[in-house]
This record gives structure tokens, C-alpha cells and sequence, in this order.
């Protein structure tokens, strides 16, 4: 075991803590919050694993932290801008669930536009053999132009799924992507113009809050779907259930919600969203790989002073030895 204390603030994936408690000395704390850390000796903490919010008043109350090891691709809810001001290592968990995310991304378009989980529910209700065949449902995939906002690696993952398809694919980031053939689009507006499918994968952040609005829904159509796998805070979601309630967009898929687990009941109530509590990378396989991520970070910085998944804030910060 090495001789490094590790904070754990609230919950982390078991398979993480275990791994931590096995390599290091592991202190937990019921939340990130520098009133807890009242009492402790918090000049012992070299590394965080986390899974939750770690804002710079945290960040400030550990004078000797050099790493934050972030559970997840998206990292917004960590000051990264801070930490690396502070020459403190921060990073995430990604290409490790890539594909689970697509798979799931494909799953949900595909039950929003043929409604496959209400038929399911009208098939176990008895309804089928009462009244007969479920409704035909009003849309299908068929002839669909797709646009993926934010053509990362999970974007790319999903627009090869959906180029097998048979659909043409497009996208929006805030400059081309090398080495790809899809047509990019400058503007979020102008890549809703230019399709009737429109997938978010943007990450959270200041630049991307509730980007996607009613001007973007207006956009997208009256035939248009739209799904988001990213992150909650990139939509406006009054704007988007008003869209969805007064046909402005034909349907929704949301895998993420601005303020997770609560969800609106105005969205609920609607027969045209198609709701899933965030379960883009949720399987045993994909989660215990990022756990492994998580601590193969830890270790890698205290052994070689280097990590594997940097955060773009933090890429080109050296190993400086606080403890």
C-alpha cells in the first residue's frame, strides 16, 4: 500500500473504493463540503475520487491535493479551470464506455420514434388481444437525416451505428473534425435546419447551458426528433416540453435531466417523451471499467508522476510532490 491518503467524498462505484482501500489509504467523507472536514487532518489528502460536485472552496480546504480522479467523461461538476490555477491534476473516465453509449443513444431513438416501450406496456396491460394491434405508430427511421451535436468520440461512435442505418449523418462542434466524411454544419441552428433528427452528446459547461432552446426546437420541425445522451444542463427544458406540447417537435428521448433524479411532471405527462433515468453507460462491464480508470489514474500519478485520461485543463501539468 502506498503511503497516500485518498478522500472519497460521498458515494463512489464499490469496484473504485475497494481498488483505492487495496492501494492506498482511503479516507472517506460523507459529502464535499470543507465544513466536514473539521477535525481532520485535510494537509494529509494528496488525491480525490469522486463522483460528485468538487467546487474550489473544496479544492482550497486541501493544501496538499494533487489530483482530482473524476468518475465519468463529463466533468463539469469539478473546477477544473481551478484546479490546474493550483497545478492540480484532474481527470475523467472516458472511451471505456464509448460504445455502451451509443449502443444506448441507438436503443432510445429507436424507441422513441417507434414507441416499442409504450407498445411493450400495452402488449403486458392485456390491450393486444382485447382491442387488437397496437396503433401504427406515426413516424419511423426510415428516410431520417440525422445531426449529432458535439461529434466526440461517443458522437462518432454513434453516427457509425447510424450510418448502417442507411441514414445520412451531419453534425455541429465548434470546428470540423479531421478524417471525418459527414457534412459539418457552423451553427447549431443550421445543423436543426438541415435535419429531422437531432442527437446532443455536448458536454456541460457555461458555453453549452440550455443551448439547445426554442429556437433550436423551432428549427428541428414538426417532424423532428430529438434525443440527448450528453448533459441535462444543455437543454432548455421548459422551452423543450412546450415543443413537445404543442407539436412544434414531434417526440423526444432524454437520457438526462438538468436537475437528475428529479425530473419535470410536466415532461412525464407527455406521451410523446421518451424517458430513461441515465442509464447511458450503465452495465456492470462499462462501470467496473471506469472504476478501473479511476484508480489506474491515482496510481499512475503516484507511481510515475503521469496519468492516463487528462482533462484538457490540466493535460500539460508535471507531477510537482506536495507530500
Amino acid at each position: 500500500m502506498r503511503d497516500v491518503s485518498i478522500l472519497v467524498p460521498g458515494k463512489l462505484h464499490e469496484h473504485a473504493a475497494k481498488r483505492i482501500s487495496e492501494e492506498f489509504r482511503l479516507v472517506p467523507l460523507q459529502a464535499a463540503d470543507p465544513v466536514l472536514l473539521a477535525g481532520r487532518d485535510a494537509s494529509a489528502i494528496r488525491g480525490i475520487a469522486a463522483m460528485t460536485t468538487i467546487d474550489a472552496a473544496f479544492i482550497d480546504a486541501l493544501p496538499k491535493l494533487e489530483i482530482i480522479a473524476n468518475f465519468g467523461v463529463g466533468y463539469d461538476a469539478v473546477d477544473a479551470g481551478h484546479a490546474a490555477s493550483k497545478n492540480i491534476m484532474v481527470t475523467n473516465t472516458p472511451d471505456v464506455l464509448n460504445e455502451e453509449v451509443a449502443d444506448t443513444a441507438v436503443g432510445l431513438l429507436l424507441n422513441t420514434v417507434r414507441e416499442f416501450a409504450r407498445a411493450e406496456a400495452y402488449l403486458r396491460a392485456g390491450r393486444w388481444a382485447r382491442e387488437g394491434g397496437y396503433p401504427l405508430t406515426a413516424s419511423t427511421l426510415r428516410g431520417r437525416r440525422v445531426g449529432i451535436f458535439g461529434l466526440g468520440r461517443i458522437g462518432q461512435a454513434i453516427a457509425r451505428r447510424l450510418e448502417a442505418f442507411g441514414l445520412p449523418i451531419a453534425y455541429h462542434n465548434r470546428r470540423p473534425v479531421a478524417d471525418v466524411s459527414y457534412a459539418y454544419h457552423d451553427s447549431l441552428r443550421g445543423l436543426a435546419e438541415a435535419v429531422d433528427v437531432l442527437v446532443s452528446v455536448a458536454p456541460g459547461g457555461a458555453q453549452t447551458h440550455k443551448i439547445v432552446n426554442a429556437e433550436i426546437f423551432e428549427a428541428l420541425g414538426p417532424d423532428g426528433i430529438f434525443l440527448n445522451i450528453g448533459r441535462g444542463s444543455t437543454v432548455d427544458e421548459e422551452a423543450l416540453i412546450a415543443a413537445l406540447a404543442a407539436g412544434t417537435i414531434r417526440a423526444a428521448g432524454l437520457d438526462v435531466f438538468s436537475d437528475e433524479p428529479h425530473v419535470p411532471r410536466a415532461l412525464l405527462e407527455l406521451d410523446n417523451a421518451t424517458l430513461l433515468p441515465h442509464v447511458g453507460s450503465a452495465s456492470r462491464a462499462t462501470r467496473e471499467a471506469m472504476a478501473d480508470l479511476v484508480v489506474d489514474n491515482l496510481i499512475a500519478w503516484f507511481d510515475e508522476g503521469r496519468v492516463l485520461t487528462p482533462v484538457p485543463e490540466t493535460a500539460g501539468l508535471a507531477a510537482v510532490r506536495t507530500g
